[in-house]
């Protein structure tokens, strides 16, 4: 027995000192793995099978090592694979931070765009964090150069051609032993999900970031070929779609109130880049940070639960969307891989009843390939840069929004004069991430006043505490609130011009501004009374939770006109970026069968609209739903946590307070009872929907996601307008002012109307 016990230690031993370096790669690239969990999706997910799941893809790629006669080939091999995988794991790591999923080889066609928001990558998204991955590069270098230093038996052993052999077969077993084990413990679930690949953050943490990245290069390389080859099988799931939704459901609307009450009026779209409307409830010692806007809503139809759908296109996703009412591609972008193909666009649509279509922007017209993509959703022109503009002003990424909606006035008065009717889009930039060239221009102050009262004089002071100055999210709401004042001085030049006759404005906000979770963190937990912020210690902490983050990522939506012809309101009810196109259709007096939306003012009171999520997240009237963590926040009373609990909220209605020891000497000391972690653990998963429900519009997202994603990647609705497939659709019914109606499941409840 002793001799087996000394023979085995003996192998074991003898095992350790031949593959010091193979192991170090090993261990390296495994903990690496675990770190990028660690810093992502954290602890939702078990972490016994991702570990195992990237223990054996690691083993089976290193064993490869052992056909390398020389220790330097091996060395070399090893080493090119840990960068790869260092790499890999820095990019998922930044990705993440920005997208809150993973990268995908579908992307590196959008690397091109990188080129002008480099500063927004190392100044607001890179963390030092994210460079700790890079630490096993001169590891290994390291071990490398000692064991050739030290250990002359090391080249001998490992040319020993029986042992690699051996090495090799033993690896190859614990390999495949590992990921039996491993694939034992997948459910159903688990495979479907690796499968279709859009639950990106569910993969990785399920099945580790080496099993993630090799089926996604598996999945688009799928996805590539299926668009050569599989054309049929998507041509049927796309006819079956349209035809049962005419066979059960109504194929138009019902005419409301605001059916065509704008038709053959001009339209001005503001494009407003990274504004979230969180910002319109946001008062600055007792001021509104967005005055212009606010009186705007209040003046219009207002859309104050409304939601961007974007996915890694970002502005373009949103473009597309807001023209389409599709979901942004799940496989690359539409603005770079997929602009040529033919969609039913708000702009042509508008074309074929007169319209002259424009586009105008303050930045280069080849940013996310937008001289392509506009011609594609159907502009006639697209002014752009210094192509069209004179770069008087530059702020961030180009030219100002003030400059550039000075310049486009005159431009619009031009148009006026030479068509009957036209559609104009305005893409605003200067509110763009990383926020901080804002602060050479802008004398806005974030901080927060008060008064304190002076034994020695008797008098009272007026103190400021730093509050948002110098921080992330204090430039955002500066920017925000020049965005703001550009958006007022436009209006204030088209009135004047009078061009806001017979004219409707249109402003949405593409997309959320991608501030941090910790900006936030210090947002909802800063005294100003002590200038400290609060610990996850402290009784009057709030957390930012992923569901308060996720739900304060509204944007903006507003429908104004001078001419009025409305009830001003405020609309409550959910709403999303695909559904803007069959509102505006119904308003302006066009359809389109293919819209994945629906006219928000046509979904009954006593139903729910959904709004689903590239991801396969989705957001109802009811609840918000994570189908990465399979969970779902009630939204039953819930307020916006960022327009309640930070200092200058509290304070809006009473600014520059008087300091008193019993008052504001007080300040969140004591638990938040309405947002406090307990109090949102308590509305998560409590019971308010059943499983079906979830179950219900789960499907329903994924098959619209599916649905979407073969208009854009077959070009369906040119083969069927066509006639290449089945051709009783016609793609413009402008004898109506009706849409098609999609209907979300029938979970139907009982909700107040849309109006305020």
């Amino acid at each position: 027995m002793n001799k087996v016990i000394t023979k085995i230690r003996s192998g074991i031993g003898g095992y350790l000192k031949d593959n010091i370096l193979f192991l170090t790669f090993v261990f390296a690239s495994v903990l690496n793995g675990f770190l990028l969990r660690a810093f992502t999706v954290k602890f939702n997910y078990s972490q016994i099978k991702p570990l195992m799941a990237d223990m054996a893809v690691i083993l089976l790629l290193a064993l490869i090592s052992y056909v390398f006669k020389k220790p330097r080939k091996q060395f070399v091999y090893l080493l090119i694979l840990t960068i790869i995988f260092s790499i890999l794991c820095t990019a998922n790591s930044i990705y993440y931070t920005n997208y809150k999923s993973f990268i995908s080889v579908s992307l590196i066609s959008t690397a091109s765009q990188l080129g002008g928001v480099m500063d927004a990558v190392t100044e607001n998204i890179m963390e030092p964090k994210d460079l700790i991955f890079l630490w096993d590069i001169p590891v290994i270098i390291v071990v490398y150069i000692l064991l050739k230093r030290r250990t002359r038996d090391y080249i001998t052993e490992v040319k020993e051609k029986r042992k690699r052999r051996g090495y090799a077969l033993g690896t190859f077993c614990v390999s495949i032993g590992l990921a039996g084990i491993f694939c034992s413990t997948l459910t159903g679930t688990d495979y479907s999900r690796l499968a279709k690949q859009w639950n990106r953050e569910y993969v990785l943490g399920t099945f580790g970031l080496y099993t993630y990245q090799f089926s996604d290069v598996i999945s688009c390389t799928h996805a590539k070929i299926n668009m050569m080859f599989g054309y049929e099988e998507s041509e049927e799931v796309f006819n079956k779609f349209y035809d049962d939704k005419s066979k059960t459901e109504e194929t138009s609307e019902k005419s409301n109130k605001y059916t065509n009450i704008f038709k053959d009026k001009n339209i001005i779209v503001i494009h407003a880049e990274s504004f979230q409307q969180f910002c319109m409830d946001t008062y600055i010692n007792g001021e509104e940070l967005t005055p212009n806007m606010n009186k705007l809503a209040r003046e219009g139809l207002y859309f104050s639960n409304f939601y961007a759908q974007e996915s890694v296109g970002t502005s373009s996703d949103s473009e597309f969307t807001f023209a389409s009412s599709l979901m942004p591609a799940s496989s690359g972008t539409v603005a770079i891989n997929y602009w040529d193909r033919d969609y039913t666009t708000t702009q042509k649509m508008l074309k074929k009843k007169g319209y002259y279509t424009f586009s105008m922007h303050g930045n280069n017209g080849s940013y996310w390939n937008r001289l392509n993509l506009h011609h594609s959703l159907g502009y006639d022109d697209f002014f752009n840069y210094n192509k069209d503009f004179n770069i008087d002003e530059t702020i961030g990424l180009g030219l100002s929004d003030k400059s550039f909606f000075r310049q486009a006035v005159p431009k619009i008065e031009k148009i006026n004069k030479e068509h009957d009717k036209w559609y104009g889009a305005f893409l605003m930039l200067t509110n763009h991430t990383p926020f901080t060239d804002i602060e050479r221009v802008s004398d806005y102050e974030v901080d927060f006043k008060y008064k304190m009262f002076n034994e020695e004089d008797g008098m009272y002071e007026e103190k400021s505490a730093p509050f948002l100055e110098g921080t992330k999210l204090g430039s955002y709401f500066k920017s925000v609130h020049y965005a703001d004042q550009a958006i007022g001085q436009f209006m204030t030049e088209l009135d004047n011009a009078g061009l806001l006759d017979n004219t409707v404005v249109v402003i949405y906000g593409d997309h959320d501004a991608k501030i941090k979770a910790e900006e936030y963190d210090r947002y909802f937990n800063y005294d100003p009374f002590t200038d400290s912020v609060l610990t996850e210690d402290d009784e009057g902490y709030v957390p930012v939770d992923d569901f308060y983050y996720n739900l304060n990522r509204k944007v903006p939506f507003i429908i104004w006109s001078k001419d009025g012809g409305y009830e001003p309101t405020e609309v409550k009810q959910i709403m999303g970026m695909y559904d803007v196109q069959p509102t505006l259709g119904n308003m302006f007096g066009f359809s389109n069968v293919y819209a994945l939306g629906h006219d928000i003012f046509s979904v009954a009171d006593n139903e729910e609209n959904v709004v689903i999520f590239p991801n396969g997240n989705f957001v109802t009237d009811t609840v918000y739903y994570d189908s990465q963590k399979n969970t779902y926040f009630d939204l039953t009373d819930y307020k916006n946590v960022a327009t309640a609990v930070p200092c200058n909220q509290v304070y809006k209605d009473d600014p520059n307070p008087v300091y008193m020891d019993n008052d504001q000497g007080l300040f969140k000391t004591t638990v938040n009872e309405t947002y406090c972690q307990d109090s949102c653990n308590a509305r998560i998963n409590d019971g308010v929907v059943d499983e079906d429900y979830i179950s219900n519009y789960s499907n329903y997202a994924e098959e619209r996601i599916n649905i979407s994603n073969a208009i854009i990647y077959y070009d369906m609705i040119y083969k069927t307008d066509h006639g290449f497939s089945n051709n009783n659709m016609n793609s413009d019914n402008s004898s109506s002012g009706a849409n098609s109606v999609f209907a979300p499941p029938e979970n139907k409840r009982t909700f107040g109307r849309h109006a305020a």
